[in-house]
């Protein structure tokens, strides 16, 4: 009877054992389930690729989110805006969609996408509905004087001013490098109108990027009032806020994925 009785108890401890360690899993895995929208769709900006976000994506997917990146052309405003629907049409579910730069224009537009819950803008245009940024842009000038131009029509930053006036704050080996592979972009995706604004109707949230030289911060701080947008502003933030702020840009995000939840 002893013998049986230690066996007993050896197995409840063994039980309380591995139902510790269930408890612990299943705590570790709903840490790891963010609550509210579950997927997120990054849009870059001009003169540069997706691969800046890698920063903001690994944060986010370590959190439990499902991220995409898209990688549009910049060759025409409809050829971007088809890219960004490109991706929005794999999600399996409402997503938070968020952009930097010349993509805001962008995701003004494919933000109607139903698909899309909410919109984030880092450093973004966000024009309205007969609108384009290059007009935009003359309304608030922008502190850099860099920009150039091909024989063929596409833009591009003058790789020696690049540092100072598109990534101030990220390290010279970086912001050189980023110089030099630059993705030139068509002069004509500036010039875009917007005809059907996604803010207009979507909740949106907006980072002001204070020490942007690429779009002056008065703009953007227009562009956050005039959609009505939950607004963070960055101190010392270059137009590379996305990439040299990456735990205060996903930490917008993720406001945005919870709180859009909340709305609904």
């Amino acid at each position: 009877m002893k013998k049986l009785i230690n066996i007993i108890n050896r197995l409840s401890k063994i039980s309380l054992f591995f139902a510790l360690i269930l408890n612990f899993a299943v705590a570790e895995a709903q840490q790891q389930q963010p609550s509210g929208v579950k997927n997120i769709v990054l849009v870059h900006g001009a003169f540069v690729d997706g691969s800046g976000w890698k920063p903001v994506y690994d944060i986010l997917v370590k959190k439990g989110y499902h991220v995409s990146i898209v990688q549009q052309p910049l060759t025409t405003f409809t050829d971007d805006v088809n890219a960004v629907k490109r991706i929005l049409a794999l999600q399996d579910g409402p997503c938070i969609l968020v952009a930097h730069s010349y993509g805001g224009a962008i995701i003004t537009e494919a933000g109607n996408d139903p698909h899309v819950a909410g919109l984030v803008y880092i450093a973004a245009h966000a024009p309205d509905k007969g609108e384009n940024e290059a007009a935009n842009g003359k309304l608030y000038p922008p502190a850099y004087k860099s920009l150039q131009k091909t024989a063929d029509g596409f833009d591009y930053i003058n790789p020696e001013h690049f540092h100072a006036d598109f990534a101030a704050d990220l390290p010279e080996a970086i912001a050189e490098f980023a110089a030099h592979a630059q993705t030139l972009t068509a002069d004509g995706v500036f010039h875009a109108v917007i005809q059907n604004p996604a803010w207009r109707s979507k909740p949106s949230w907006y980072m002001v990027a204070k020490s942007d030289r690429i779009i002056n911060p008065d703009l953007e701080r227009m562009y956050a009032k005039r959609a009505n947008s939950h607004t963070v502003e960055v101190d010392g933030a270059s137009h590379s806020v996305y990439e040299s702020h990456p735990i205060e840009v996903a930490k917008l995000i993720t406001e945005a994925a919870s709180q859009t939840a909340i709305a609904k």
